[in-house]
């Protein structure tokens, strides 16, 4: 089954706490802390596998999650990391924000490794807050939250070359000719039920990449026949490979095919449309009238069109005709021509932040008179950075927000001298 498409739900793992313990030993009254440091959360780790070629694996699974980082311990040990959790796509596969639509990354290169999320740090364990004032902090840090994020996973082939033209044009015939594809060809429209890939042999060393779509009709850039879902997988190929019938014999004028199917390349992306294009008159060997003038005439109007002249060729799948130097010239064309860049990539450093967060840095809602609630990003990342233990705890948890802005938060909200501040269900008395 060919999948394009899949939307599934990523999580890194969380960073294992740090230990506020001390070293017990006989004889030993008072030993100083010796907490150990939480380990690492698991990354989520994308990989470009050439040796797939669908989405259908994230048909039924939607929650990736990577394991979290162990606790630390006693005796300064710290906690094992998390396993990265792996997951391998195709090659051409494009990871999107999935409430913003944003490109995160282009896997395009075969074998290429991206770390999508990275885990949690693991929270320090007591023995870092050891000074000549605090001998014995009750105090250690908790391991980083995870990221979570929901994504789009968009296939597109990554074909040197696409066919395009009319159903039964001989498309599929074409490329079974030519490479070691094998598609089932019949005179129906849209024989080709899902795209597919041929790898076309010059030498040992060299070869290309051809994508036969399935064919292409008026409307298609509006997705009847489903042709938006197969036009998105030739816009990062190098050239076009416009196969036209020129006998006619099915009543259809060549030139009208040929104007119609670039329309619907134009309609869908103008950038497509504009690829060079390597038009192959097909069955000519069952043209028997007028033979010179219909290829005089087609070449005429191809040229009319912007198609340079050495990029059309006349010839017959059926009989091989030409076949030969149409290879030859697609080759030419291909080596000779950069592959583009059809979207950039953001700064994953620059945008996760952004798309992971899910509330607002500061929040202060009036509960009743005199009576204030405050939460948020700030306070849930202070509470999940520290482990805090008893009174000591508290106090080491108030002096950090109030570095962090507090005081001049809650007063902006009209927070005055006696009211009652809740923070993460613990009650104070606001004092100036």
């Amino acid at each position: 089954m060919f999948i394009d498409e899949s939307i599934i739900t990523v999580k890194s793992g969380k960073g294992g706490d740090g230990a506020a313990t001390f070293r017990r030993e006989k004889f030993v009254q008072f030993g100083g802390p010796d907490g150990g440091d939480g380990g690492k959360g698991g990354d989520v780790i994308f990989i470009a596998d050439p040796n797939i070629n669908t989405l259908v694996d994230f048909k039924t699974i939607k929650m990736f999650e990577a394991e979290d980082g162990q606790k630390g311990s006693g005796a300064r040990c710290k906690g094992a990391s998390g396993k990265n959790c792996i997951i391998k796509v195709p090659v051409g596969t494009m990871i999107r924000d999935y409430e913003t639509d944003k490109l995160l990354v282009d896997l395009d290169i075969p074998n290429e490794e991206v770390v999508l999320l990275k885990g949690g740090d693991g929270g320090r364990g007591n023995i870092h807050f050891k000074s000549s004032v605090r001998k014995a902090p009750k105090i250690a840090e908790s391991g980083r939250e995870g990221m979570e994020l929901k994504i789009k996973l968009e296939l597109k082939l990554l074909a040197d070359v696409a066919l395009v033209g009319y159903p039964s044009v001989g498309k599929s015939s074409f490329i079974n000719k030519v490479s070691a594809a094998n598609s089932k060809v019949a005179e129906y429209h849209f024989t080709t039920l899902k795209p597919k890939l041929g790898v076309v042999r010059i030498s040992d060393e060299e070869s290309f990449v051809i994508a036969d779509i399935p064919g292409l009709i008026e409307g298609a850039h509006e997705g009847v026949g489903l042709g938006d879902r197969f036009l998105k997988h030739i816009q990062r190929c190098k050239t076009i490979v416009h196969i036209v019938d020129i006998s006619g014999i099915e009543g259809r004028e060549p030139i009208e095919d040929f104007e119609k199917i670039n329309n619907e390349l134009f309609k869908f992306s103008e950038r497509l449309s504009k690829k060079e294009q390597i038009v192959f008159a097909n069955k000519l060997d069952m043209v028997f009238d007028e033979k010179e003038e219909k290829i005089a005439e087609f070449k005429k109007e191809l040229v009319k069109h912007g198609i340079k002249e050495e990029n059309i060729v006349f010839g017959s799948i059926l009989t091989g005709e030409n076949l030969r130097e149409l290879v030859n010239r697609v080759w030419n064309l291909v080596k000779n021509t950069e592959r583009e860049v059809i979207e950039e990539e953001a700064d994953l450093d620059l945008v996760l932040p952004d798309l992971v967060r899910k509330q607002d840095d500061w929040i202060v809602e009036k509960l009743d008179d005199e009576v204030y609630e405050l939460k948020g990003q700030i306070v849930d990342n202070v509470l999940r950075k520290y482990v805090l233990l008893g009174e000591e705890g508290i106090i080491q948890f108030l002096q950090i927000m109030r570095k962090l802005g507090m005081e001049k938060v809650l007063e902006s909200h009209g927070v005055v001298e006696g009211d009652t501040i809740i923070i993460a269900g613990y009650e104070f008395t606001y004092v100036q």
